[in-house]
């Protein structure tokens, strides 16, 4: 069985329109990858025409401010994603006149590239013979192969590569990467894939061996970290008190409310007892609390509270600043803090 023939069939018959498809602009097609990194398409598309829409051009792109990019993606999650896209846009202004190459080895020279967005971009703008291996690529040929070496471990890595570049179609490899991609996105399902139309299924090892739901394998290397955040919320007048992040943490240069980290859930009189709250003096009065929500983030799990403080604070650190509330809508922010200051102020 031809698995790359039989598969381009599927996919010209069944491929979703998609706008990123019908261009070989590789500074689009770089785009749509890294939006759609750890995003769902549907998630992904109205960012993607947002980003298109507000930068035409790889050039536009460059001479944008970190916060507009930031709040353009605003709710994608993984912000480092838009600061690393702002850094790659500069570099391919610098070094490439404003051309977005095209040729594997150089785009692995750009910030946030690898070797799958590499090979994407080059495949589907150049038609370049190489294989893209993402993780609906890993599921297709671990299941039709019948492959159970870990798709994350060093070996895994080199073996899945070699088999996609076995299976390459290196007269029309873009269709053939856009059909492998496809499938595994539309079809061979991480859960409950559609093997009873699929058109390989008597040539699929997992499927003649009943072993779908066990492939691929992948080792679990993941270190949850819990975190407990108090978010607190000072107004005065008509402005709020707003902390701009550094670069050490999660949300890197955005903005968020003031916060005392707790190593626990804690309650209302235990908060105001700790050094940070005595550091702020003031009058200080809690006001209203809101329920404790839960925020999943890949490596971490974060316990939000939002606590709104009547009076005003003597001292302030570093990083905090008074912003008027009309121009709150107007700063990136984690989505989470977006949300509970756009329902508070109703905007």
């Amino acid at each position: 069985m031809n698995l790359s023939a039989e598969l381009v069939n599927w996919y010209n018959a069944n491929k979703r329109d998609l706008p990123w498809r019908h261009t070989t602009d590789a500074y689009t097609i770089w785009l749509s990858e890294i939006i759609l990194q750890q995003t769902r398409v549907e998630q992904g598309m109205p960012y993607f025409y947002r980003f298109v829409e507000r930068y035409p051009t790889v050039t536009n792109f460059a001479a944008a401010h970190e916060d507009d990019i930031l709040r353009l993606w605003q709710g994608l999650g993984y912000y480092s994603r838009g600061r690393n896209m702002l850094k790659t846009a500069q570099q391919v202004q610098e070094q490439y006149n404003g051309i977005f190459p095209t040729q594997f080895t150089d785009l692995l020279k750009l910030k946030g590239i690898g070797e799958y967005t590499a090979a994407a971009i080059s495949s589907f703008s150049a038609n370049k013979a190489r294989a893209v291996v993402d993780g609906n690529v890993y599921r297709v040929l671990a299941r039709f192969f019948g492959v159970d070496e870990p798709i994350n471990s060093p070996k895994g890595k080199k073996l899945f590569q070699q088999l996609a570049d076995e299976v390459l179609d290196t007269q029309r490899p873009a269709l053939h990467n856009q059909a492998m991609m496809e499938f595994g996105a539309m079809l061979c399902k991480p859960r409950n894939p559609a093997c009873g139309i699929c058109p390989v299924r008597t040539g699929c090892v997992a499927f003649i061996n009943n072993a779908t739901a066990f492939l691929p394998v992948k080792l679990n290397k993941v270190k949850i970290r819990t975190r407990f955040f108090n978010y607190l919320l000072i107004i005065d007048g008509d402005k709020v008190l707003m902390n701009k992040r550094d670069e050490t943490d999660i949300w890197a240069n955005m903005y968020d409310l003031p916060l005392v980290e707790t190593t626990e859930l804690v309650d209302t009189a235990t908060l105001m007892s700790l050094p940070e709250m005595k550091f702020m003096g003031g009058n200080l009065v809690i006001k209203d609390e809101s329920a404790v929500i839960k925020h999943v983030l890949t490596h971490q799990h974060l316990y939000i509270k939002f606590i709104t403080l009547a009076g005003q604070p003597k001292n302030l650190h570093q990083n905090w600043v008074y912003i008027d509330a009309n121009e709150l809508k107007n700063l990136a922010m984690p989505q989470r803090i977006f949300l509970f200051i756009k329902n508070f102020f109703n905007f």
